[in-house]
């Protein structure tokens, strides 16, 4: 069985920043491809940045660009996403997602390609 816990989710103001971790427990970590979802009430999920299974390849959405990072630490298989410069629109519940790889350098980007979800965290940005 495949769990993965999120955490570092908080309030912060305006142009703060803040570390989401989640944690993959089950299965063969190095085997997956991962990412960072986000959603909002009345909205669909959607994709805020994607990892391969290698870690060599990376992709944030646009609005995101230039202020998230996602990483990887096989060692402890944990994903991460850095956001900086937080603006009130990024409040959201963040989730992680994993999946078996078929190519170590491709990146995923729609959710119905994950196999596995965590609880999700809430990150509240305030103007």
């Amino acid at each position: 069985q495949v769990q993965l816990v999120e955490s570092g989710g908080d309030v912060v103001q305006d142009g703060g920043s803040l570390k989401l971790s989640c944690v993959v427990r089950g299965g063969t970590f190095s085997k997956y491809a991962l990412a960072w979802f986000r959603q909002v009430p009345g909205k669909e999920r959607e994709v805020v940045a994607t990892i391969s299974g290698s870690g060599t390849n990376s992709d944030v959405t646009s609005s995101v660009k230039g202020r998230f990072t996602i990483s990887r630490t096989n060692a402890v298989n944990t994903v991460y996403l850095q956001m900086i410069e937080l603006k009130p629109e990024d409040t959201a519940i963040y989730f992680c997602a994993a999946r078996v790889f078929t190519n170590s350098l491709r990146l995923y980007y729609y959710s119905n390609e994950y196999d596995f979800w965590g609880q999700g965290t809430q990150v509240t940005v305030s103007s």
